[in-house]
C-alpha cells in the first residue's frame, strides 16, 4: 500500500512538472516556480518516505549481503533516490531562476531540460516499483 501511494507520489510530482511548463510558455514565470515547487513538496515526500523504509530494513539486520534479492533492491532504489535528491536540485534551481524572470514563453528550453530529467527519474521508478515490491 505505501509502495503505491509512493509511486502515486511521483507520478503527481511529474504532473507538477508538466503544469510547470505549459505555465512557462503562458509567459507565467511564477505559475511555473509554484509548480516546480509542489513538484519538490512530491519528491521529499518520496525521500522521506523511502528514508524511513530504508532504516526499518537496517534496524531488523537487512543488507546488500542479506541475499541477492536484497543487493538488487537496496543497490536499484538507493541508485534511484539519489538521483531523486539530484532531480530535486535541478528542480530547486530551475525554480529560483524562473521566480528571478529568467524564463519565458520564447526562453524555457531550460525548464524542459530538468522537467525531462524528472520525468526519466519517474520512468525509471515505475520500472523499479514492478521488479522489487510487485514481482517480490
Amino acid at each position: 500500500m505505501l509502495d503505491t501511494a509512493r509511486t502515486i507520489v511521483l507520478i503527481t510530482s511529474s504532473y507538477f512538472v508538466v503544469q510547470a511548463i505549459t505555465a512557462i510558455k503562458k509567459n507565467q514565470s511564477n505559475f511555473c516556480a509554484n509548480w516546480l515547487g509542489a513538484a519538490l513538496f512530491m519528491g521529499t515526500i518520496f525521500l522521506f518516505v523511502k528514508i524511513i523504509e530504508f532504516s526499518e530494513k537496517i534496524s531488523v539486520g537487512i543488507s546488500m549481503s542479506t541475499n541477492l534479492f536484497y543487493m538488487f533492491y537496496l543497490s536499484l532504489t538507493f541508485f534511484h533516490f539519489m538521483h531523486v535528491i539530484l532531480g530535486m536540485i535541478i528542480l530547486a534551481a530551475i525554480l529560483l531562476k524562473a521566480r528571478q524572470g529568467g524564463y519565458s514563453a520564447t526562453n524555457y528550453t531550460g525548464v524542459e531540460t530538468g522537467a525531462s530529467y524528472w520525468h526519466m527519474v519517474d520512468l525509471v521508478w515505475i520500472i523499479l516499483f514492478p521488479l522489487v515490491y510487485i514481482i517480490h
